[in-house]
């Protein structure tokens, strides 16, 4: 008889960036599963997987970025310039030629790609929602009070299915409680050893300034994901980060 498996949600627990991060390579190394991506990026390649996490930080502002101890040897996977950058990556609406899309045109100049094939050629024309999420957001609760779950900021849309690398944030959703303002993350997929600690020290850079301008306090943040994950090739700097060198990982 074969024997039946489940699922192995994990939760983790932490008090800042750096904690959640390091915590979050320390269990992925004993709960992840090993398997070959068959699309997407890195096709071919392996990856070490949750099944599904959850991330809580309950002050996140206390250390933004990761803290790589002395004597290691490894690269930190991010630094506080790179974040201040990424911060003006998610509140315009820029985007290059070749970009599909980027977080910050989602968030703040959101527009609908549509296509059509014309005497043997393909247009593509982009239709703007003339809608600023951020904005948006900061008006409903300054204007109608903090007892509302219409507060939410959406990254995905339906057309994204299409794309050859979609969005892996998808949704930021949003709470206050306590006079605080909180972020409720999900990712499709996210790289826990680069991804990870830039995404969420942007997103927190993010919910600061949204925090004084509706004149709350900062806030947690929690995030989730059925895709958070080590590429095979960061799995032995994750080991040396938290000391499990010995670790196998099949």
């Amino acid at each position: 008889m074969t024997e039946e498996h489940f699922l192995t949600p994990v939760y983790i627990d932490a008090f800042d960036l750096d904690d959640a991060w390091f915590q979050t390579l320390s269990a992925i190394l004993d709960k992840g599963r090993v398997y070959t991506i068959t699309r997407g990026s890195y096709k071919g390649a392996k990856r070490l997987e949750f099944d599904y996490v959850v991330v809580r930080a309950r002050k996140p502002s206390h250390q933004i970025i990761p803290i790589i101890p002395e004597g290691l040897n490894i690269p930190a996977p991010t630094d506080m310039e790179y974040i201040q950058g990424y911060l003006s990556y998610l509140l315009t609406g820029a985007k290059t030629a070749t970009e599909d899309y980027t977080y910050g045109e989602r968030l703040v100049d959101p527009k609908v790609r549509l296509s059509e094939v014309r005497e043997g050629r393909s247009l593509v024309q982009e239709v703007p929602l003339c809608v600023n999420q951020i904005d948006e957001v900061i008006r409903m609760y300054r204007e109608e009070g903090f007892g509302t779950n219409q507060a939410v900021m959406e990254i995905g849309m339906p057309s994204d299915i299409k794309l050859q690398d979609p969005p892996c944030l998808r949704l930021i959703d949003t709470k206050i409680r306590d006079n605080k303002l909180h972020f409720f993350l999900y990712f499709r997929s996210w790289d826990l050893w680069g991804g990870f600690p830039s995404n969420l020290g942007g997103l927190q850079l993010v919910k600061q300034y949204m925090a004084e301008m509706i004149g709350v306090e900062d806030g947690e943040i929690v995030a989730a994901s059925k895709g958070l994950h080590l590429y095979d090739y960061s799995w032995e700097v994750a080991k040396i980060r938290t000391k499990k060198i010995d670790k196998i990982i099949t």
